[in-house]
């Protein structure tokens, strides 16, 4: 690899795992400071600053409690049919541009698998990386094209292998089924333990296979 293809994949790979945080905090700057033209005045006129004298801090307090309580509608009304039929055009229409699409669909998939039982990934799996006798947790995302399972002899999967704690950046492997071990644990869980680090996961009946992956579709 060149050094200037090095560079764009590194520069690529890096605006991945910052864009979706930057974007994220600059439409709540965005939200906060469009709400404090109709809060500011509010907080005056209903003498809500009388005790700390400061008009400014207030009108912020109430106006990330106001965008808060409109993101708990909008969620809210996504879990409606109606609500999924206008946030599924969006969704259409934020995937026609091309590295928009990208961001937004990993983080909708991250963000799904952390809050519903139906996700885009098929198991949670363990990989043993990036040495022997270290394990990394894995997502299935389906079978490897067939020109793969050729080389590898054998059946072989496409397991995405994502960073802690953003699930959003990681690394695809395609590997054989004899070294792809399916463990007890749901997707949803797999991905809070990622994000979180592991801190405050419970000890459950989890455990590893002795066997490959098994009961993946085919």
């Amino acid at each position: 690899m060149t050094l200037s293809s090095r560079i764009k994949s590194s520069f690529v790979a890096g605006l991945i795992l910052v864009a979706p945080l930057a974007v994220t905090l600059y439409i709540l700057r965005f939200l906060v400071n469009w709400s404090l033209q109709f809060v500011t005045p509010v907080v005056r006129a209903a003498g809500l600053a009388q005790y700390t004298r400061n008009v400014e801090v207030v009108a912020q307090l109430l106006a990330v409690v106001l965008i808060v309580a409109a993101i708990v509608v909008l969620g809210f009304l996504a879990q409606q049919s109606v609500g999924r039929h206008l946030f599924g055009n969006i969704g259409r229409l934020v995937n026609v541009v091309p590295l928009v699409s990208t961001i937004y669909g990993s983080v909708r998939q991250v963000a799904d698998s952390l809050v519903e039982r139906k996700t885009g990934y098929e198991s949670v799996v363990l990989v043993e990386y990036p040495r022997e006798g270290v394990y990394m947790i894995g997502l299935v995302t389906g079978e490897s094209p067939r020109a793969v399972e050729d080389v590898a002899g054998q059946d072989a999967y496409n397991v995405f292998l994502p960073n802690s704690p953003n699930p959003t950046a990681g690394r695809l492997v395609l590997l054989p089924e004899d070294q792809v071990h399916e463990i007890d644990m749901s997707v949803r869980r797999g991905m809070r333990l990622i994000v979180t680090t592991g801190m405050g996961d419970e000890r459950e009946e989890a455990a590893v296979t002795p066997t490959a992956i098994e009961n993946v579709p085919k």
